[in-house]
């Protein structure tokens, strides 16, 4: 029974650390791109003024400083959100909502589970994270982090830079923006969330003739295309451009926490 066990979280492991493929859900491809209505996303902005420390090369949040009213705060701002229907937005109002409710939700599930050193000790015996649980139910649709991510995001707008505004609660992964994304400012945030992640070590390292990237190229290779273009991509936004011939791979999943 021992050695099945070992088997099964040995063969666990090397599955769940593949990422997943954008795998569209038609469900939330409808947008009204008449519509002018937008969604506030203050409570949401206060959370992050209050407890996220933006550093030079890394942000953290201060998830055992959070009071208790803002947990609260941060309950009312997801069920507020899932009162909505976002096919009734506009395309980039839905982009924004959807990088925020994931963001968001991510921190909420730390919160539950506060203290945790990572988020990957989450989500069962058998899980590598919380990413496949059904967290939130809009529209009569129960969603995963997952779902949003890799059934909503990647698939419908298909832009790499989404890597860069989706939080994991990681130490390796881009940092928690500093403000929430707004509609009418997407590729001016995105741009400045690729830019930087691509400058900090944690994107792109270069050590003499070595360069060490983020896993997310390696995992995501679908997104950022062969090594020529991934290359290309990376040197549209670092200040010294780099040259890919067998770059190495890394990835930090320590909690992004400020005790």
């Amino acid at each position: 029974m021992t050695v099945l066990l070992l088997m099964i979280l040995l063969s666990l492991s090397s599955t769940t650390l593949a990422a997943p493929k954008a795998d569209l859900w038609p469900f939330w491809q409808a947008s009204n791109p008449a519509s002018t209505a937008t969604i506030d996303h203050a409570i949401w902005q206060g959370l992050i003024n209050d407890y996220l420390l933006v550093a030079p090369e890394q942000t953290r949040f201060r998830y055992a400083a959070v009071r208790q009213q803002d947990k609260a705060a941060l309950s009312r701002y997801l069920t507020r959100l899932a009162s909505l229907d976002p096919r009734r937005y506009s395309r980039n109002e839905q982009f924004a909502y959807w990088v925020n409710l994931y963001n968001a939700l991510t921190v909420k599930v730390i919160l539950d589970n506060y203290p945790v050193s990572s988020i990957t000790k989450l989500g069962g015996m058998f899980s590598f994270g919380p990413w496949d649980e059904k967290l939130i139910t809009i529209s009569g649709q129960k969603l995963s982090l997952n779902d949003i991510e890799h059934r909503i995001l990647r698939p419908i707008w298909q832009d790499e830079r989404i890597h860069y505004v989706v939080n994991c609660a990681s130490l390796g992964c881009p940092d928690l923006l500093p403000d929430v994304m707004q509609a009418d400012k997407l590729n001016e945030q995105l741009d400045q969330a690729a830019r930087r992640f691509i400058n900090s070590d944690k994107g792109v390292a270069v050590r003499g003739q070595r360069v060490r990237l983020s896993s997310i190229y390696d995992w995501y290779q679908s997104d950022f295309g062969t090594l020529a273009e991934l290359q290309k991509h990376l040197n549209q936004y670092l200040t010294r451009p780099v040259t890919l011939t067998s770059p190495s791979y890394d990835y930090d999943w320590r909690l992004n926490e400020l005790k």
